[in-house]
């Protein structure tokens, strides 16, 4: 609740309707938002003012202790306080309406859709200045609720408004809208194909029906590859669709773009998007080892790195043995693979397989060199010989095998201790 006071703190507004908060500098020029008191007194307050604020307060203890019903009939005398002209806070009491509003209905258990419908219809033309933001989550809500149609009508309706001089922020948002509706569009089409593959048969008029909303969403989706970000959910959804009419090389175009166009911030979804599509359509083992090797570079613990090193050691170049050693040792770096038995079995194979070249002690060696001194304690300690044998016997056995090869000359305790041992051990710490 601390968070929500500080975001409902007073904000002060930039000519271009941005968000932000007003801030106060402490320390070292860091600056921290200030908390609005929302619930406290204010000097020469009236008895509206003062039932108003009592009333906010009891609204937030019932929400904090999840009293869903007592916050209900609280917050049913709390829009009276927009109609409040004198006290200078209109802006933020709508926005304690919205936000307050819509937590409250999540949770309660009796609340209806025709509920969120009028208290979204209510905040909305009241608060300007969230219109957008409001309306693109009035149709999450409806989207979640399958109301896909209800959904893009209210995206639409957001589309066209239009209030004062248009900001910079307000052109992004219109534009964030308007991919939320061809996802819209998308997401009928979805049903729609799912409809038709149940039904048993093709009608011509379903599947006019359904390029239509295709070609209408694919105009947004396009246009989306222009603008710089994230759009993770949006190639993807316009991918399935070029992918259903067989338009592979556009799909192939859409992909590579996104992942590998500057202009776009690093992804390693992008990237494993791409991936997913070349060995879907069985694309040369080369081009698949390119793009994982961008991944590799963003994420050397991906678990894709596991099918890079596949493609490396069984490529025809003697070279990318090495390069698979280097991204399975890289993956063994990182605790969340230290008791993959996968991993520890395609390090062991690509070592079998490096043994048939002269200098490869020099490339092991080489590989480790940077590693000799901290992998003893990740990987090669009676604790994790004690672990592996009782957990996993077979990982255990790969790992001893490697214990001379990764690590020679080096008294490691990777083995399962007797009794004395144990109990000298004990005795010594």
């Amino acid at each position: 609740m601390n968070d929500l006071e500080v975001e409902l703190g007073p904000q002060e507004l930039s000519e271009d309707d941005s968000d932000s908060l007003n801030y106060s500098k402490t320390g070292r020029g860091q600056k921290i938002p200030v908390v609005s008191p929302v619930c406290e007194a204010t000097p020469n307050e009236s008895g509206f003012h003062q039932s108003t604020r009592m009333c906010l307060k009891q609204i937030r203890e019932a929400l904090l202790h999840h009293r869903w019903q007592e916050a209900a009939e609280y917050i049913a005398c709390y829009p009276q306080k927009l109609e409040d002209t004198l006290c200078g806070t209109a802006r933020l009491d709508k926005e304690i309406m919205w936000r307050i509003g819509t937590e409250l209905l999540h949770h309660h258990s009796k609340s209806t859709m025709d509920d969120y419908n009028n208290i979204y219809e209510q905040i909305k033309h009241t608060s300007v200045r969230h219109f957008l933001m409001i309306s693109l989550e009035h149709s999450f809500h409806l989207l979640l609720n399958g109301h896909f149609e209800d959904a893009k009508r209210q995206l639409s309706v957001a589309e066209s408004w239009r209030h004062g001089k248009e900001s910079t922020t307000q052109i992004d948002r219109t534009k964030f809208i308007q991919a939320y509706k061809s996802f819209m569009d998308y997401m009928i089409w979805c049903d729609k194909r799912h409809t038709q593959s149940n039904s048993g048969y093709i009608n011509s008029g379903d599947n006019k029906e359904m390029h239509n909303y295709f070609r209408q969403a694919s105009v947004i989706l396009r246009e989306i590859l222009r603008h710089p970000g994230v759009w993770d959910p949006f190639i993807l959804s316009y991918v399935e669709m070029l992918e259903f009419y067989e338009d592979y090389e556009e799909a192939l175009q859409v992909l590579t773009t996104y992942a590998n166009d500057s202009k776009f911030p690093p992804n390693p979804n992008a990237h494993v998007y791409l991936y997913q599509y070349l060995k879907r359509h069985e694309f040369s083992n080369k081009e698949q080892q390119k793009v994982l090797k961008g991944l590799h570079v963003l994420v050397p613990s991906h678990e894709l790195m596991l099918e890079y090193s596949f493609l490396l050691l069984h490529s025809e170049k003697t070279d990318n043995i090495q390069k698979a050693l280097g991204v399975v040792l890289e993956m063994l770096d990182f605790a969340c693979w230290r008791s993959s038995l996968d991993v520890w079995k395609r390090l062991k194979e690509i070592i079998q397989k490096l043994q048939l070249q002269k200098n490869w002690k020099e490339i092991v060696s080489k590989n480790m060199a940077a590693r000799k001194d901290w992998w003893p304690a990740l990987h090669f300690t009676s604790f994790h010989a004690g672990k592996d044998s009782e957990e996993n016997p077979e990982l255990m056995e790969v790992k001893a095998s490697l214990t001379e090869i990764l690590c020679p000359y080096m008294n490691l305790k990777y083995r399962v201790q007797t009794r004395g041992e144990q109990t000298e051990e004990r005795n010594q710490v």
